[in-house]
């Protein structure tokens, strides 16, 4: 690109700053900045606008100009830790980090959890000499949405500040943008990365499952999750994936070990320039051009097409194979997987769950054993498919979705509860979260209104040089990831952000957690919720497989079936889980409604033979076939 572009700040600075990581990296070993003065920008930057958007939970400020003093000295005498060194960083505040404690944005989490120690990702960026100036916020246990009445910031979105930012790893993506940091950490479970980079305007990378070590992350469902970067570029994610990738001893274990910086390199080091010569993309259109979606959407998509095939790729419409499947099997599973992980805490501790929340996990109550191995099986005949896809195509794109970032206001319906059908059932990462390929989001444009609108660039398993690739040489020739948000989109400063510049600093309190002893079986009088899917995936038609489509069943309004209702109530109560008359109402249409959906797992014939995938591998042999 041409002139390095500068980030604005409320005061005269002496220096431009560079805006992406990598231009960041070069200034600092040419001496035109350092990483004081990256980290004092960072800090001026969160003074500013961090009471509008609700970046982060917890700031490090003065932990963070230490780490920015050693880095300066180091490189002054010749240590160079590689691209991070010296880069500010946010983490989701559901990674541990050691300078203070992990919230999950929840005042049930444990605040003792990994207490004083860094997940390894958060290691392996000290390591590096990366910055780390807080904890960014993120919806509760990455399932949940925004909630008012809860003492947590509401992660509003850069561009427009009553919108949100997406979710979860929401200030992860908002803080990019705002100048607040580089690069952020986030977590993936059905689009938690991608989803905020794409209302954001920013670039996210979900990689290979198991490419990266989630130990000291907060689990939400352990055979979906995984960690992964937010930053500006596709350039720079693959600079931080560099550093994060790679085996780790303990809960969490990687594919690949001693990688290093290779996925930057590699970006340089093609042979074969700045264009994409030969190169097969898969073209995605279907179930992702609804005609209730942005009207710019088409067109968007189709230029960033042509931009691709203008740098010598070659499109390839496709179409991907057992699409309603892959959107119930990541519902199924994170609802019983995080149900696992947190029944015991929601029958003790209910109503200091978040509506959102306890919505998704309460869900997993009503999934029967059989309908997770089920779906464990289809994740095995599906990732099957997708392998068979990319031996006809060297990457694959489309939408990440068809909306801009939603309103606060259209999260919610007419009777108040969060209305996860109609702006998650738009968003179309979730397909990917029970393969485990990796996906690239980067912005591609902007809706009719001038919200950023992205593209999702899927690669074959432990395939992330090929998607960093084409993200990377997409954006040299596009600069909507460059694009700066005018500061008076800010609104009035939201009284719940975190301001501190102390060491500590956390505006939650940490003995808001209800007595171990209190009864949670009182009924609730809250507004509540149908139960929600993980970061996205609702209200779409289901499909047979092979693209054609089947009733997904009653519709919303439809109502109840009496034996649903009874179905349901005894399944709550026999998890000991105590909603309320109206939860209670919700779950039983929530059940009527995504059933059929879950029915029709067992109607894929292929997986009758299948051995279900609990933890995808870099390969997913055939049945016959033993490991090596």
């Amino acid at each position: 690109m041409s002139e390095i572009s500068t980030i604005p700040l409320p005061f005269p600075f002496p220096l431009p700053l560079p805006l992406t990581l990598t231009e960041a990296g070069q200034a600092l070993r040419d001496g035109s900045v350092t990483s004081v003065g990256l980290t004092e920008a960072a800090v001026a930057a969160a003074e500013r606008a961090d009471g509008s958007l609700g970046v982060y939970v917890t700031r490090f400020v003065e932990q963070a100009r230490a780490a920015a003093r050693r880095a300066d000295e180091e490189l002054a005498r010749g240590l160079d830790r590689g691209p991070l060194h010296g880069i500010p960083f946010g983490v989701k505040d559901t990674i541990a980090v050691a300078d203070g404690p992990t919230t999950a944005q929840s005042l049930v989490h444990d605040r003792d959890w990994w207490a004083g120690r860094d997940a390894p990702v958060v290691a392996r960026l000290r390591a590096a000499g990366a910055v780390i100036t807080g904890k960014t916020t993120a919806m509760e246990f990455g399932c949940g949405l925004p909630e008012e009445d809860k003492p947590f910031p509401l992660p509003r979105n850069p561009w427009r500040s009553e919108s949100w930012a997406g979710g979860s790893s929401s200030g992860s993506a908002s803080g990019v943008v705002a100048g607040m940091f580089l690069a952020g950490l986030g977590s993936d479970t059905g689009g938690s990365i991608r989803m905020p980079a794409a209302f954001c305007g920013v670039s996210g990378l979900m990689p290979t499952y198991g490419r990266v070590p989630v130990a000291g992350c907060v689990p939400l469902a352990y055979s979906l999750d995984r960690v992964g970067p937010l930053a500006r570029s596709a350039r720079d994610c693959a600079a931080v994936l560099g550093v994060i990738a790679g085996e780790h001893d303990g809960a969490g274990a990687s594919v690949h070990a001693s990688v290093g910086a290779s996925f930057h390199a590699s970006l340089d080091d093609t042979g074969s320039g700045e264009g994409l010569d030969g190169l097969r993309i898969g073209v995605v259109r279907e179930h992702h051009l609804p005609a209730d979606g942005d009207p710019s959407l088409p067109g968007t998509f189709d230029e960033a097409v042509s931009v691709l095939a203008g740098l010598g790729a070659v499109p390839v419409e496709s179409r991907l194979p057992y699409w309603q499947e892959m959107i119930t099997a990541t519902f199924v599973t994170a609802a019983g997987e995080g149900l696992a992980h947190h029944r015991t805490a929601l029958s003790r501790h209910w109503d200091d769950y978040g509506v959102a929340a306890r919505g998704l996990l309460a869900t997993g109550a009503l999934i029967s054993a059989a309908d997770y191995v089920q779906a464990q099986r289809v994740r095995t005949v599906a990732q099957r498919a997708v392998d068979a896809l990319f031996a006809d195509v060297d990457v694959i794109v489309c939408p990440t979705a068809s909306v801009g970032a939603p309103p606060f206001a259209a999260l919610a319906d007419e009777a108040g509860h969060q209305d996860h059908a109609g702006v998650f059932g738009r968003i179309y990462t979730p397909y990917w979260n029970p393969l485990a390929n990796p996906v690239l989001a980067v912005p591609m444009g902007r809706t009719a209104t001038g919200l950023p609108l992205s593209m999702q660039i899927a690669g074959p398993v432990a395939g992330e040089a090929a998607i960093l690739r084409v993200g990377d040489v997409f954006q040299q020739h596009t600069d909507w990831h460059r694009r700066i948000p005018d500061p008076s989109a800010a609104a009035a400063p939201h009284a719940r952000a975190a301001t501190g510049c102390g060491e500590r600093h956390t505006h939650v309190p940490l003995l808001t957690r209800r007595p171990a002893h209190k009864k949670c079986g009182a009924a609730d009088t809250e507004d509540t919720t149908r139960p929600t899917r993980p970061d996205g995936p609702g209200g779409q038609p289901t499909s047979d497989g092979r693209g054609g489509q089947r009733t997904s069943g009653p519709s919303e309004g439809t109502a109840t079936q009496p034996d649903a209702a009874v179905r349901v109530r005894s399944l709550l109560a026999a998890a000991g889980l105590p909603a309320g008359e109206r939860e209670i109402t919700g779950f039983e249409a929530a059940y009527t409604a995504q059933r059929p959906a879950v029915d029709g797992l067992f109607a894929v014939p292929a997986a009758g033979d299948a051995r279900p995938v609990l933890r995808p591998d870099v390969t997913v042999r055939p049945d016959d076939e033993e490991p090596a």
